[in-house]
């Protein structure tokens, strides 16, 4: 089916307000459209486009602010779509740079309490829950929400869930949560629609660093399950124990 998408879906360029640029691969998640947003931004950022002052991918879309003072909203759009029609972005290559992180999770139990009702919703058991959740290498498709927070997708179909009805009033940073086929890891508490199922030591946004956000979209993630007392002995460090390797 994404493959099918890929081919059926032609990216389209439109105006965003005054000063901005929207190109969008898709009108729904999938990985091409995701893996397309991805490589055109980092075209974008190549390019060095005059009077382009931010590049910022998505899920599916990718928006570019400019200088509308430098450069009319034509001729932005005129670079940006001949660079478009260069090649089959759906089927880009990643960008370069990208990291393979494996981080130490604690699923279920008093540290991550819906990971039994989550798999209840998915139609599976505990322990085939915690099988997909930890099996699965997932990209960080794009940052959002709160400062450095991740989305990081596909899970396999089951995990197509719906948002919960209620809201739970805050999960605390380094929680992992669930839904539409998707986990987030909050880099702060914040209160939540999703389902909380992990629990990592992960700092995520460091505001005092010259890198800010840890993770970066493209970077692909596995949460790797241990014991409490294992992210106890970690929480010391900013990467929660996490191992990082570049993908070559």
């Amino acid at each position: 089916m994404d493959a099918q998408h890929s081919t059926v879906f032609q990216p389209v360029i439109r105006p965003a307000g005054l000063c901005g640029v929207l190109v969008s691969f898709g009108d729904g998640l999938t990985e091409p459209a995701n893996r397309a947003a991805l490589a055109y931004a980092a075209a974008v950022e190549r390019a060095g486009i005059a009077g382009i002052e931010e590049c910022a991918p998505s899920l599916v879309s990718v928006f570019i602010r400019f200088d509308p003072l430098a450069v009319p909203l034509d001729v932005i759009i005129g670079q940006l779509s001949t660079l478009l029609a260069q090649q089959d972005w759906h089927a880009a290559a990643l960008p370069e740079g990208r990291r393979f992180i494996r981080v130490p999770t604690v699923f279920g139990g008093t540290l991550a309490p819906q990971l039994d009702e989550a798999a209840m919703v998915a139609g599976r058991t505990v322990q085939e829950a915690r099988q997909d959740l930890s099996e699965a290498r997932l990209r960080v498709q794009t940052i959002g929400f709160a400062p450095g927070q991740p989305y990081l997708g596909l899970l396999p179909a089951p995990w197509n869930l719906p948002r919960q009805t209620n809201l739970t009033q805050a999960v605390p940073e380094g929680a992992l949560v669930v839904a539409l086929r998707q986990l987030v890891l909050f880099s702060v508490s914040n209160p939540t629609g999703w389902r909380h199922v992990g629990q990592t030591a992960l700092k995520l946004f460091r505001p005092d660093s010259t890198e800010p956000f840890f993770l970066r979209p493209g970077d692909e993630v596995q949460f790797v399950p241990v014991g409490p007392e294992v992210l106890d002995h970690v929480r010391s460090d900013p990467n929660g124990g996490a191992d990082i390797q570049v993908i070559r």
